[in-house]
C-alpha cells in the first residue's frame, strides 16, 4: 500500500531532498502501523512527538490505510 506522508521541523532531516510539509509517498506492506512507518523511515521513536493520520492524532500502533496521508511531528522545543 502506498501513504502519503509529510515530515515537519526537526524531521525534515531525514528526507533531505523534501521540503518540511511537503508530500512523499512510502510504500509499507498491509497492515502496517505508523511504528512501521517511522522505521522505514528510520526515524527514532524518541524523536516523534505526535503522528496525524488524515488529519486526527493517532497512537503509534494505528494501522494504515491505502492512501492515507500522515504527518509526523517531533517534540517542540523554545520557552
Amino acid at each position: 500500500m502506498k501513504v502519503n506522508v509529510k515530515l515537519f521541523a526537526s524531521l525534515q532531516r531525514y528526507k533531505p531532498e523534501v521540503f518540511a510539509g511537503q508530500v512523499f509517498v512510502v510504500e509499507l506492506p498491509e497492515g502496517s502501523t505508523l511504528a512501521d512507518l517511522v522505521a522505514r523511515l528510520e526515524i527514532r521513536a524518541n524523536e516523534v512527538k505526535v503522528m496525524f493520520v488524515n488529519g486526527r492524532a493517532r497512537a503509534e500502533m494505528y494501522r494504515l490505510q491505502n492512501g492515507d496521508e500522515v504527518g509526523i511531528f517531533p517534540p517542540v522545543g523554545g520557552g
